[in-house]
C-alpha cells in the first residue's frame, strides 16, 4: 500500500490538529505528517484544559490552548518543536503494538549520532530526560500516533507555561506527568536548523516504505481541513467545554478579611458558587448569581464582575483581583 508522506506548511496548531483528524478519517493509505506550530498548549482529550495551565501566564504571553484528538498528557508547542504522526490501516487494533512506532523514531535519531532510546510509556529520552512524549487515537480500523520532538524550544517558556496550583482542583481528568526535558539540538555531533533536522526524519521515514511518496494538500484537503478547524478544533466548546466535571476551589484576602469560594463546573461552564468567610450574605448570593451559567474562562467572567464591582469595593472587595483568583 502506498504511504504518503506530508510535511505541513501552517503553523497554525488548530489547523494542524484538524489535519491529523481529516487525514486519519478520511483516508486509506499509510500516512506521515510532520508539522510545526506557534506557541501552543495542547491538551489530551480527556484532560482539563485549566488545570493543566498557567491560566494568566499563557494569556499575557499569547500562548493558544488547543485540545487534540488522542488523550494522554499536555505538551507545549512552539517552532522549536518539531511534531510528528503515524497513521495505519490494520487488520486487528488490539494487535498494535505503538511502541513499533517510537522505536522508529528513536532508531532515525540516533543515526544523527544521539544516544536515543525509548521508555514502556513510549516516550524518548536523551541522558534521562525527555525530548519526546507521544500519545494514540483509533477510529474503526486506523490507529493514531504522534509525537513531539523537542529541537530547540524554549524550556523556560514551557516550565512556566505548565505551572499549575493543583490542590485548586477536584476531578477525575487525566493528568499529566511533568518529567525533565531537554532539548535534541544540545546532543547533535554537528550544528543544524530545525528545518534542516525536519528534512532529515521525513526523507529516513519515506525510505523506511516500500512505496512511499510526498505529497501536497489539494484546495479540496484545505478547505475540509479549514472547516474541521472552525466548527471544532479553534472552538471554545472543544477546547475548555470538553473538559471533564470539576470542582474549583480558592480565596481572596479583602480589606475585611478573606472571601473563601467553591465552584462547580460542567461541560467548561459555572453551574454553582458557594462563598464564604467575610463577606454578607447579600454579597456572596450576589456573586453566585453572577456566575452561574457562564463560562469559566477570563473574558466571559470580567463583565460579570465588574457589573457588581461597587458592591464588592463597598466590602473591601478588588474585583480584578477577585477575577485573577477565579481562574
Amino acid at each position: 500500500m502506498t504511504a504518503l508522506c506530508i510535511s505541513l506548511k501552517s503553523t497554525d496548531p488548530y489547523f494542524n490538529l484538524a489535519a491529523e483528524e481529516y487525514f486519519l478519517k478520511n483516508y486509506n493509505e499509510e500516512i506521515f505528517l510532520l508539522w510545526q506550530s506557534e506557541s501552543a498548549i495542547v491538551v489530551g482529550k480527556h484532560q482539563n484544559a485549566l488545570a493543566e495551565i498557567n491560566h494568566k501566564y499563557v494569556r499575557e504571553n499569547q500562548i493558544r490552548v488547543a485540545r487534540r484528538l488522542s488523550g494522554g498528557g499536555t505538551v507545549f508547542h512552539d517552532m522549536g518543536n518539531l511534531n510528528y504522526t503515524f497513521m495505519k490501516q490494520v487488520d486487528r487494533v488490539e494487535k498494535i503494538n505503538y511502541s513499533d512506532f517510537a522505536r522508529v523514531m528513536a532508531g532515525i535519531l540516533n543515526e544523527l549520532g544521539l544516544n536515543a532510546y525509548t521508555t514502556k510509556s513510549n516516550d524518548i529520552l536523551i541522558d534521562g530526560k525527555k525530548i519526546s512524549g507521544s500519545a494514540e487515537h483509533v477510529y474503526k480500523s486506523r490507529v493514531l500516533h504522534h509525537g513531539t520532538l523537542l529541537f530547540d524550544s524554549q524550556l523556560g517558556k514551557l516550565k512556566d507555561a505548565l505551572k499549575v496550583d493543583l490542590t485548586r482542583f477536584e476531578h477525575k481528568a487525566v493528568q499529566s506527568n511533568r518529567s525533565e526535558v531537554t532539548n535534541i539540538s544540545g546532543y547533535l555531533n554537528k550544528p543544524m536548523s530545525i528545518r534542516e533536522f525536519s528534512g532529515f526524519i521525513l526523507n529516513r521515514v519515506a525510505r523506511s516504505y516500500p512505496d512511499a511518496r510526498i505529497k501536497e494538500l489539494t484546495e479540496e484537503d484545505i478547505r475540509s481541513i479549514e472547516t474541521l478547524r472552525k466548527e471544532k478544533y479553534s472552538c471554545w466548546d472543544w477546547i475548555y467545554g470538553y473538559s471533564p466535571r470539576y470542582r474549583y476551589h480558592n480565596e481572596i484576602e479583602t480589606g475585611i478579611g478573606k472571601i473563601c469560594f467553591t465552584l462547580s463546573v460542567e461541560k467548561g461552564r459555572i453551574k454553582e458558587s458557594e462563598w464564604t468567610g467575610n463577606l454578607s450574605g447579600e454579597l456572596a448570593g450576589l456573586l453566585s448569581k453572577q456566575l452561574e451559567s457562564i463560562n469559566h474562562d477570563y473574558e466571559a467572567i470580567k463583565p460579570s464582575l465588574l457589573t457588581i464591582s461597587r458592591q464588592l469595593q463597598d466590602e473591601k472587595a478588588d474585583p480584578l483581583v477577585l477575577l485573577d483568583k477565579i481562574l
